[in-house]
C-alpha cells in the first residue's frame, strides 16, 4: 500500500434520512480512527446545495487525500459535489452503496419526486466521476431497480459489486453492521 493510500481519511456521506444510530455508516465511523462524517442536516432539510456545501466543508477539513463512503442519497450528493468542486483531485476513491433512483417515485416515508425537485436534486448528474468509484448494488432495493442503478454506475464510470438481496442496506433491511464495507474500502485504497 502506498503512503498516499495509507494516509487517506474516510469521509462518511449519509443519505437523506441522515444519521441513524444503528446504521452501518454510523457503526463504521466509530471503528475508523480519524474518520470525518458530514454533519447531520435533519431529515426535513432536503436542500441539495446545503448538503453539497456540507460535503465540501468536510473534505476541506481533511489535510490530505480522502476516501468517500456514501449511502443512498449520499451517493447522489457525491455526484452533485463532484460536478462542482475543485477538490475532486483529493479523492482517492468512493464507495457508493445502494444509490437510489430519484427519477422513480420513492416508497412511502421517503421524499416525493416533487419534494426532491423543489430541493434541487434534478437532474441527477450522470457524467463520469473524476475519481475511482465502486457502486455496491442490491438486487431488491426498494429505492432503485437493479438495472437503473447499474445504468447510473455505468454513467459514473464506476465498477460495481453485486451484494445480492440486501434491500436498501439499512436497519429496515436488517443491516446494522456491514463488515463487507471494510473490505470494499480496502479495495479502493490499493
Amino acid at each position: 500500500m502506498s503512503e498516499r493510500a495509507a494516509a487517506a481519511t474516510v469521509v462518511i456521506v449519509p443519505g437523506l434520512r441522515d444519521h441513524v444510530a444503528q446504521h452501518w455508516q454510523t457503526l463504521l465511523a466509530a471503528q475508523l480512527p480519524g474518520c470525518v462524517t458530514v454533519p447531520p442536516m435533519g431529515r426535513e432539510d432536503l436542500d441539495r446545495q446545503a448538503r453539497v456545501d456540507a460535503l465540501e466543508a468536510a473534505v476541506a477539513s481533511v489535510p490530505g487525500p480522502v476516501l468517500l463512503v456514501a449511502h443512498s442519497g449520499g451517493c447522489i450528493t457525491v455526484a452533485h459535489w463532484a460536478a462542482s468542486t475543485a477538490q475532486a483531485d483529493r479523492v482517492q476513491g468512493a464507495l457508493l452503496a445502494t444509490p437510489p433512483d430519484f427519477d422513480a417515485p420513492m416508497p412511502a416515508g421517503y421524499p416525493s419526486t416533487d419534494a426532491l425537485r423543489a430541493a434541487g436534486w434534478f437532474p441527477v448528474p450522470r457524467q463520469r466521476l473524476p475519481f475511482p468509484c465502486l457502486v455496491a448494488l442490491s438486487r431488491n432495493d426498494p429505492l432503485g431497480r437493479l438495472d437503473r442503478v447499474q445504468d447510473l454506475a455505468r454513467d459514473w464510470g464506476s465498477r460495481t459489486v453485486d451484494l445480492g438481496e440486501v434491500g436498501h442496506l439499512n436497519p429496515a433491511s436488517g443491516y446494522g453492521p456491514w463488515p463487507m464495507a471494510m473490505d470494499l474500502i480496502a479495495s479502493l485504497r490499493t
